[in-house]
C-alpha cells in the first residue's frame, strides 16, 4: 500500500503568474489532480494512501495525514493559499516525521535485528515548488537544512530523517510569466539547480526542472512510474575490478573500455524492487540484510542506523548456490550503471557475493549473505538474499538430508554449532522457520536468544508505547485543527 505524500510550496512567491495565466500555486494544484488521475489507471492504486503537507508552520502544515479520507484531501488541496516564507527544511522534516509516526508501533524498521526488505511501507514524497530562495524567520539560508532534532520519539535510532523505502521527488516550476517558451525541450527533463535537488538524490529520487506545461505533463507521467514497492540500497564495490570479458566470454585484459564503464558502476545508490505476492498483495520474504554491527547483550543502547544499508559486492566470479527446499529471496535491481556493467559481461551462470561490513564480531568485511547475478535471459540483475554465510551452511544442510538422512553424527553437529556461533543471532528465528519448512525442526535449541540486551529490548518496547500515545494525541490535535479551519 504505497503512501503518496504531496508537499506543496505555499510561500508568497507561489502567487506569481505564469504564461498560462494562472499562478504557480494553481499549477501545483492542477498537477496533483492530474497525477491522481494518471495513477488511478493502475489497479494497484486502490490501496494508495494520499497525504498533503504545506510550508505552513507545524502542525498547521499537515492538511491531510493518516486519518483523512480522499474527500478531505481534495477539499484541503482546493482551499490552499500562498503566503509566508519558503521554509522548505522544516516542511520536509514535518513530512518525514508524519510518515514515520507509526513505524515504531508496527516495528517495521526492526532495529538491531536485521533489515527486512519484504517488511516495508513504500512512500513517494512529491514536492512542488517554484525553487525560489529559501527563507526563514531568522534570514535567508544558502543551503537546505533539515532540523536535526525531531519531536518524534525514537528518531535518534536512524541517522537521517527518512527511511530506505521513502523517496523524494521535486517538481521545480520554472514557467516564465511573460511569453510561452519558443523552443520546448524534447526528451528527458533535466534536473533542477536548486536546494532540494541534492536531498532528492540522497533519498534515491530526483528533481525535475519544469519550464512548460508539456514538460510538467511529461514529468507527471514519469512520476507515476516511480510509484514502486522497494527499498534503496548503497551498492559499493570491494576489492579489485573484474577482468574484462570478450564477446565469447574469454578474458580480455587489453580490450578498449566501453563508454558505460566510465560511469560510476562501482558505487550505486539504487532501488531494489520488492514485488508483492500476486495472491495476497503482500511481499513475502525470509532473510534479512545484516546490520552493520554485532548485537551485544552487554551494550545498553543501539548504534544509530544509516537509512540506506551499504552492501558491498566482490567482483570475484562465484558459482550461485541453492539447495532443495531451502528458501531464498530474489529482488530485481533498478536499472543503473552497475546493472548495465554486469549484463554487458554476459555471464549469467556466475555471481558476485555481497557483504555488510562489521556484521560479524570481528570488525571486517563480514561473511556473504547473498549474491548479485544476471538473469539467464540477460534482461535484469537480481540480488539473491540467503542465510548469513551461506557457503558454509548450505553444504552442511545438503549433507544433513542426503548423507545423514536427518540423523547427523557428532562431527556434523559440532560443525553446525560452530556455524551458529558465527552467525548474527537475529538469523536464528528465520533459520528455525526455514528448517521447519524443510522437515528438520529440532536442530536449534529453543533457549538461544536474539542478541539484544534487556535494556535495549525494554527501551524499544517503551518507545512503541510512547509513539502509540503520540499518534492518538496527534490525531486528536489534527482533527481539532481541521474543525477550527472550517468554522
Amino acid at each position: 500500500m504505497p503512501i503518496l505524500l504531496f508537499l506543496l510550496d505555499t510561500s508568497a512567491s507561489m502567487n506569481q503568474r505564469t504564461y498560462l495565466g494562472t499562478t504557480y500555486l494553481d499549477v501545483a494544484k492542477g498537477a496533483v489532480e492530474v497525477f491522481m488521475k494518471l495513477r488511478a489507471r493502475d489497479p494497484a492504486s486502490r490501496g494508495d494512501r494520499y497525504m498533503l503537507v504545506t510550508f505552513d508552520d507545524p502542525p498547521y502544515g499537515v492538511k491531510a495525514g493518516w486519518k483523512e479520507n480522499h474527500a478531505t484531501f481534495m477539499c484541503e488541496l482546493k482551499n490552499l493559499q500562498a503566503s509566508g516564507l519558503t521554509t522548505l527544511g522544516h516542511a520536509l522534516r514535518t513530512a518525514f516525521d508524519l510518515l514515520n509516526l507509526n513505524r515504531l508501533v508496527s516495528g517495521i524498521d526492526n532495529y538491531g535485528q536485521g533489515r527486512n526488505p519484504f517488511y516495508l511501507e513504500p512512500a513517494v514524497i512529491i514536492t512542488i515548488t517554484d525553487g525560489n530562495k529559501l527563507t526563514h524567520s531568522s534570514g535567508v539560508p544558502d543551503e537546505l537544512h533539515l532540523p536535526l532534532h525531531s519531536p518524534l520519539v525514537g528518531s535518534e535510532l536512524t541517522k537521517e530523517p527518512f527511511r530506505w523505502d521513502q523517496r523524494l521527488f521535486a517538481l521545480v516550476l520554472r514557467l516564465p510569466g511573460a511569453t510561452r517558451p519558443d523552443n520546448e525541450q524534447l526528451g528527458s527533463v533535466p534536473t533542477d539547480d536548486s536546494a532540494i535537488t541534492q536531498m532528492c538524490e540522497v533519498t534515491g529520487g530526483r528533481s525535475y526542472c519544469v519550464r512548460t506545461q508539456r514538460m510538467l505533463n511529461q514529468c507527471l507521467e514519469s512520476l507515476v512510474q516511480k510509484v514502486q514497492s522497494g527499498v534503496v540500497i548503497n551498492f559499493e564495490k570491494t576489492g579489485p575490478d573484474p577482468p574484462l570479458v570478450g564477446e565469447d566470454n574469454s578474458v580480455e585484459l587489453n580490450r578498449a573500455v566501453p563508454d558505460f564503464n566510465l560511469q560510476p558502476w562501482q558505487s550505486c545508490h539504487k532501488l531494489i524492487y520488492v514485488r508483492p505476492n500476486p495472491k495476497t498483495g503482500v511481499p513475502i520474504g525470509h532473510w534479512p540484510i545484516p546490520e552493520s554491527f554485532w548485537p551485544d547483550q552487554n551494550t545498553p543502547t543501539l548504534p544509530p542506523r544509516a537509512a540506506h544499508p551499504v552492501v558491498r559486492f566482490s567482483c570475484v566470479d562465484c558459482e550461485p548456490m541453492v539447495i532443495d527446499k531451502l528458501p531464498f529471496d530474489k529482488y530485481e535491481l533498478e536499472p543503473s550503471p552497475l546493472t548495465q556493467f554486469i549484463l554487458e559481461r554476459k555471464s549469467p551462470h556466475s555471481c558476485w557475493q555481497v557483504f555488510v561490513s562489521s556484521s560479524m564480531k570481528q570488525n571486517d568485511l563480514g561473511q556473504p549473505f547473498g549474491y548479485l547475478k544476471a538473469s539467464t535471459t540477460l534482461t535484469c540483475v537480481n540480488l539473491f538474499v540467503m542465510p548469513y554465510n551461506y557457503p558454509v551452511l548450505l553444504p552442511l544442510l545438503d549433507d544433513l538430508f542426503k548423507v545423514h538422512k536427518l540423523k547427523p553424527n557428532v562431527k556434523w553437529r559440532q560443525a553446525f554449532e560452530i556455524y551458529l556461533k558465527t552467525m548474527p543471532p537475529y538469523y536464528l528465528m528465520p533459520l528455525k522457520k526455514a528448517l521447519r519448512m524443510m522437515g528438520a525442526p529440532n536442530l536449534i535449541a529453543e533457549n538461544m536468544d536474539c542478541g539484544l540486551s534487556y535494556s535495549v529490548i525494554s527501551y524499544l518496547k517503551k518507545l512503541s508505547q510512547q509513539v502509540s500515545g503520540t499518534c492518538r494525541c496527534f490525531s486528536l490535535m489534527f482533527s481539532t485543527l481541521v474543525l477550527c479551519s472550517r468554522t
